[in-house]
């Protein structure tokens, strides 16, 4: 069997998942608004968010103020999504 990776508080990734795509100029509501994110595709993103090792490196990203324009930090799991999304406007 493989390792279990113990999953992190789910209010605390809610939170850290909808900052950080604030931060990069992603709404996720209105994202699932427009259809570009189903509800399911958005809780996915919550649980995933709750393996992720690198909550403190994510804290201290959201608390330090800098242009976020070059997207969400490259060790975010959702880089990439953000990243599709804030392009799609």
């Amino acid at each position: 069997m493989g390792t279990v990776v113990p999953l992190g508080d789910p209010q605390v990734h809610f939170w850290l998942t909808r900052s950080v795509a604030r931060a990069v100029g992603v709404s996720l509501s209105e994202a699932m608004a427009e259809n570009a994110l189903s509800a399911q595709g958005y809780a996915e993103m919550i649980t995933r968010c709750r393996t992720c090792p690198f909550v403190d490196q994510c804290q201290h990203w959201l608390g330090t103020p800098y242009s976020r324009q070059e997207g969400a930090p490259e060790f975010c799991m959702h880089k990439s999504l953000f990243d599709s999304l804030r392009n799609a406007h």
